[in-house]
């Protein structure tokens, strides 16, 4: 309690410092889960995907980020066990935001695309077990988070397979791909355009005051769709779409209407990322604020401060801005050769996990999400088309990022201790 008492407002200064250099390396690493394919794809340029990340990342941990900050913040350590303690508490998640933010901005310098859902949670369990012990851990809540690192990336690889499959089946194995194209375009339109939709509706629009019921939602979210398809339709039919085409040849045409729909489940991409994993940096910053705030009382379920959900977005735009383009160069053209048609199912499959995650309040790992969605369409065109070298240096920097998350906590949460207690 001495800690609050004489330095309160210090320590929310010095946290949303470290919020925002955490929030800073989730922009500059997890850029490339949310644009490296399309980049790959050569669907648009780094710095358009800069330009367009830029607005539906900010957007996205803005308007939706609140539901998954409540999960880091208060479920993965268990409260009661620094009642009476709110000092640990502060200190630690002070650590665990600078340790995260530390190995994030490292990572991001040297093109790794780690998980940062890795390095805030190792770093909240590196502090938990040292300052209290293991009982500090709610290992049972810990054991779901770390489920679905492996769960997502498998359903997020069986939707990309698929989506690519049904591509091949129905427009690039028949005799008229082009044409094919144009009568199954607008269809897969409308399913991206529902689902964008929904969670916008489901997900975003909520915290601006927009109430609507589930009904509510799926028909203007279906409406929005047959619109967004009809115009799919006499675009492709348009002679501004023909002139665009690079060739005259069937396979250039299709690839370009892929193209059109890579754009859209970039955007989504974006927008999923940024209401995920600004929990990341987020959670530990409200968790201080709260305690500062209530005067050393701790609680499981608090009002997040109003400033704490644009800092974040904030931080995660600039580090996009300078960082990002390091990440993007290691994973968009790395695990395998993509198309637009490839990046789309991959993309389009990955969004869709991550955003029902985000949904449930579970954090999971974009980075390990993007990668099952990128294996799956990669195995739909066998195995041989998969670069297993970058595939295992991409998991060996993952089994690296918990355990250096845990380390660098430890160390700064003893640095922290001398200085104030």
């Amino acid at each position: 309690m001495e800690l609050i008492n004489n330095y309160g407002f210090i320590i929310v200064v010095i946290t949303a410092i470290f919020g925002f250099i955490m929030a800073f390396g989730i922009g500059a690493n997890d850029v490339a889960n949310a644009m490296g394919t399309a980049v790959g794809s050569r669907t648009i340029t780094a710095k358009q995907a800069i330009y367009i990340a830029l607005v539906f990342e900010f957007f996205g941990a803005y308007l939706a980020g609140g539901e998954v900050a409540e999960t880091i913040k208060s479920g993965i350590i268990s409260t009661d066990a620094f009642i009476g303690h709110p000092d640990i508490l502060i200190l630690g998640m002070m650590s665990a935001l600078f340790a995260a933010g530390i190995w994030l901005v490292v990572a991001s310098q040297k093109g790794w695309p780690v998980s940062t859902t890795h390095s805030i949670i190792g770093a909240i369990v590196g502090f938990a077990v040292i300052s209290v012990g293991m009982e500090a851990v709610q290992w049972s809540q810990f054991s779901g988070i770390v489920g679905s690192w492996f769960i997502t990336p498998f359903i997020a690889g069986i939707v990309a397979y698929f989506i690519f499959t049904s591509t091949q089946k129905m427009i690039f194995d028949t005799e008229a791909p082009m044409k094919n194209a144009e009568k199954y375009a607008p269809y897969y339109t409308a399913l991206t355009v529902f689902i964008i939709c929904i969670v916008t509706l489901e997900k975003g629009l909520k915290h601006v005051g927009l109430n609507l019921t589930g009904l509510q939602t799926a028909i203007l979210s279906a409406t929005i769709a047959v619109i967004c398809a009809v115009i799919c339709v006499f675009y492709l039919r348009s002679n501004v779409f023909k002139t665009s085409l690079k060739d005259s040849s069937a396979f250039s045409g299709v690839e370009k209407v892929f193209s059109i729909l890579m754009l859209i489940t970039a955007c989504a991409m974006a927008f999923a990322h940024g209401s995920n994993d600004v929990a990341n940096a987020i959670g530990p910053l409200a968790a201080v604020v709260s305690i500062v705030d209530h005067g050393g009382i701790i609680e499981g379920k608090t009002i997040m401060a109003p400033w704490v959900l644009p800092l974040g977005a904030v931080g995660i735009a600039i580090g996009l801005a300078v960082m990002g383009h390091k990440v993007m160069g290691t994973i968009g053209t790395g695990i395998t050769d993509l198309t637009p048609s490839r990046g789309f199912a991959a993309q389009f499959a990955c969004s869709i996990t991550v955003v029902i995650a985000s949904g449930t309040g579970l954090p999971i790992s974009t980075t390990q999400t993007l990668v099952g969605a990128v294996i799956g369409v990669a195995f739909a065109r066998g195995i041989a088309a998969l670069n297993l070298d970058v595939i295992r240096n991409i998991i060996a920097s993952w089994v690296i990022t918990l355990p250096a998350g845990a380390l660098l906590a430890i160390v700064i949460y003893h640095i922290l201790s001398v200085i104030f207690i």
